[in-house]
């Protein structure tokens, strides 16, 4: 029995969502009518093409091969366009997890840039501060600090950024600036809550100042540099986050200067969608432009004397 291409676009639908209702959304179809064309092309292929995996369904090898198939379907589809225009392969969804400060500041004004040119495109963003998967159905990026040690992946190095030490002129004029690193032991910190950190690289603070209690937390970077600038206390905070506001001064930017790698990991399948090259290709390019922001060369506020 043959494949039939309409199930085999049911299934590449599926493989970028990871889920039945997502692709049936997509599709215009219902929950259970895509559960009846995976099955239908099952039998159709003599063997199963998805697996339960976290979060949703993985492709199995035959999948993998099947999906392979329905790209090609896909595309001989799009060609099929009003006579003399060239149908725009840079389509369709994609989507991503990349922490909060590289979302905002990388992601966004790349992917804002890159839907102008390419109307067609949708770009979903998760944020959050983690390790990097190894189930990643459904998901085409991930932007991750630190090195990742992943499986079935492409892992790249995206670029670097620093973080240091800030606290707000406010602050600093009710309760001291800070002239030494032993100092700091008598400021509260402001930084990720260390009990639900899963990212090492990130553990700076507690390796560099041991002592230093903590005064306010949150697993979010933006909650740091407003809760710093609001003076409730020293933030550890991206560099390129906190030069932006000029109420904030770097504290010791000798004894503080932690750099990190931004790596990007890609699902093996994932850079032959024309959509995803074009958002890998943009996040690239933002990063390269943006340098020495990450590296907090641009933007700096004078430091504490």
């Amino acid at each position: 029995m043959k494949a039939n291409p309409d199930d085999l676009l049911v299934l590449l639908a599926v493989s970028r969502s990871a889920k039945f209702t997502t692709a049936a959304q997509v599709l215009g179809l219902n929950h259970t009518t895509v559960s009846r064309r995976i099955a239908a092309l099952e039998k159709a292929l003599g063997g199963r093409v998805l697996a339960r995996a976290a979060g949703g369904w993985e492709l199995t090898d035959l999948g993998t091969e099947a999906v392979r198939v329905a790209e090609q379907v896909e595309a001989a589809v799009s060609a099929l366009g009003p006579a003399g225009q060239a149908p725009d392969p840079i389509t369709g969804v994609v989507r991503m997890t990349a922490t909060d400060g590289f979302s905002a500041y990388i992601a966004a004004p790349a992917v804002a840039r890159l839907r102008r040119k390419h109307p067609g495109l949708s770009v979903e963003v998760v944020t959050m501060t983690r390790r990097a998967l190894q189930q990643r159905s459904g998901l085409d990026i991930e932007v991750v600090v630190g090195e990742p040690q992943v499986h079935r992946a492409e892992a790249v190095q995206l670029g670097e950024y620093m973080l240091g030490m800030y606290a707000s002129r406010a602050y600093l004029a009710e309760n001291g600036t800070p002239a030494s690193v032993a100092e700091l032991t008598e400021h509260p910190l402001v930084y990720f809550v260390d009990s639900m950190l899963q990212v090492d690289d990130l553990d700076a603070p507690r390796r560099l100042v041991p002592a230093m209690r903590e005064g306010l937390t949150s697993t979010n970077v933006f909650v740091h540099v407003e809760a710093t600038r609001a003076g409730a206390g020293i933030g550890f905070l991206p560099c390129f986050m906190g030069n932006l506001h000029n109420d904030l001064v770097r504290l010791l930017p000798e004894d503080f200067a932690e750099l990190l790698p931004y790596w990007m990991v890609l699902r093996p399948d994932s850079m032959r969608r024309p959509a995803v090259a074009a958002v890998v290709q943009a996040l690239r390019d933002q990063t390269a432009a943006h340098r020495d922001a990450l590296l907090g060369r641009a933007q700096t506020p004078s430091t504490a004397p």
